[in-house]
């Protein structure tokens, strides 16, 4: 790849998850919710699985 196009490698689309600040509410509203373990996690939970 020429030096030039690194500007592409930079783009949102380029990322593995292009919304981190959404996905991470989500996750805490899951939790929240259910009393599941989230990912960050290796407790165990007690939510019945619904969402």
């Amino acid at each position: 790849m020429a030096p030039w196009e690194r500007g592409n490698l930079a783009k949102m689309q380029m990322e593995i998850d292009p919304h981190p600040l959404q996905s991470e509410l989500q996750s805490h509203n899951y939790s929240s919710r259910e009393a599941a373990p989230s990912h960050k996690s290796s407790s165990g939970g007690g939510g019945c699985g619904c969402y």
